[in-house]
C-alpha cells in the first residue's frame, strides 16, 4: 500500500521483481540443464537469453520462461533436421529429468515445465556471417537470429536513460499480462526502446503514459529485429485485429491521463484507482 504516486510506482517496480531466492534457483537450474545437454551433445557454448537475460522478466516466476541457447557442433546440423534435432534434445533431457511434470517440443525449443517455472532449451548452430540458426519445426526451416544483439540493444537503451527503460518496459509487460497477453512481449520491449529514443524519462508515470500515447499509432505495424537477421516482429498475440490493438492502447492512455489529472488535483487515492485499472494488483492499493 502507498499514499503517493512516486511511492506507488516504486512499489510497482518491486512487485515486478523475482526474489533473490528465485534468482538463485534459476541460476542453479539453468546450469544443471546445460550440463544435461552436454552429456549427449558436443556443445560449443551455451548461454541464457530471453527476458531473463535482458532483465525484463516480470514476476511471478511461475508464469515465466527461462531461455537457454545451446550452440551445437555443426556435425549435428541437417538441412531437414529441425524436428529430429528437437526430439533428440528432448530425449536427452528426459534422462536427467524423468519425473519432471512435462518435457515437450515446440516449434523452436524443448520446454521443461518444472513445478515453479519453465525452461526453454533452444538448440542452435553458428551462422556464417554471424548470429545463429535455430530450428523452426512448425514451418520446416531454419531461422536466423542473434539474441546477444537483443540483449545489447536493450542494455544500451537502459544505460542511455540512466537505468529507467528496463523498469518501464517491465511495467508495460505487466499491463500486457493484465489484458490477457494481447501483444507479443518482445515486441513491446523493442517498441519501448524505439519510442523512448531521444526522450527524457522524468518519471515512471509520465513514461508509461507517453508509451501508451505513441503506441496507439506504433502498434499498427511490425517492428524490425534489431539483429537484422530475423523477420519483422508482429505485435498481435491474443488480440487479433489492429483496431482492437489500437483500442487497447487508447483505453490505457485514457486511464493514464485520468490518473495524472487526479494526481495533479491532489486526489492521490483516485489516481491510484486509475493506475490499478492499468496494472491490476501489481500496482499497490492506496493506504
Amino acid at each position: 500500500m502507498a499514499t503517493t504516486i512516486t511511492a506507488s510506482f516504486a512499489k510497482l517496480r518491486q512487485n515486478l521483481e523475482i526474489t533473490d531466492l528465485q534468482a538463485s534457483t534459476v541460476s542453479t537450474r539453468q546450469t544443471n540443464v546445460r550440463k544435461a545437454v552436454e552429456k549427449d551433445f558436443t556443445v560449443l557454448r551455451s548461454f541464457l537469453t530471453g527476458s531473463y537475460k535482458r532483465s525484463t522478466m516480470i514476476a511471478p516466476l511461475r508464469q515465466a520462461d527461462v531461455d537457454i541457447f545451446v550452440v551445437l557442433d555443426p556435425s549435428y546440423f541437417k538441412s531437414d533436421g529441425h524436428a529430429s534435432l528437437l526430439d533428440k534434445v528432448r530425449a536427452t533431457l528426459l534422462k536427467t529429468y524423468p519425473d519432471t511434470p512435462r518435457i515437450s517440443r515446440n516449434g523452436h525449443a524443448v520446454t521443461i515445465s518444472f513445478t515453479d517455472f519453465k525452461v526453454d532449451v533452444v538448440p542452435a548452430f553458428n551462422r556464417n556471417g554471424g548470429g545463429f540458426l535455430i530450428p523452426d519445426s512448425s514451418n520446416k526451416r531454419w531461422i536466423s537470429t542473434d539474441p546477444t544483439i537483443h540483449e545489447t540493444y536493450m542494455s544500451k537503451s537502459n544505460a542511455d536513460h540512466g537505468g529507467t527503460v528496463v523498469p518501464v518496459a517491465k511495467m508495460i509487460k505487466a499491463w500486457n499480462r493484465e489484458i490477457s497477453g494481447s501483444f507479443v512481449p518482445f515486441y513491446l520491449e523493442l517498441v519501448a526502446v524505439e519510442i523512448f529514443s531521444g526522450v527524457t524519462l522524468s518519471s515512471d508515470s509520465s513514461a508509461v503514459r507517453y508509451f501508451f500515447d505513441k503506441g496507439r499509432e506504433r502498434i499498427k505495424t511490425k517492428v524490425k529485429d534489431p539483429a537484422g537477421l530475423g523477420e519483422q516482429i508482429d505485435p498481435l498475440l491474443a488480440t487479433k485485429t489492429v483496431s482492437d490493438a489500437v483500442n487497447r492502447f487508447q483505453v490505457a492512455y485514457d486511464r493514464a491521463i485520468k490518473a495524472e489529472q487526479f494526481a495533479k488535483n491532489g486526489n492521490t487515492s483516485a489516481a491510484i484507482v486509475e493506475w490499478r485499472k492499468v496494472f491490476g494488483d501489481y500496482f499497490p492499493a492506496y493506504g
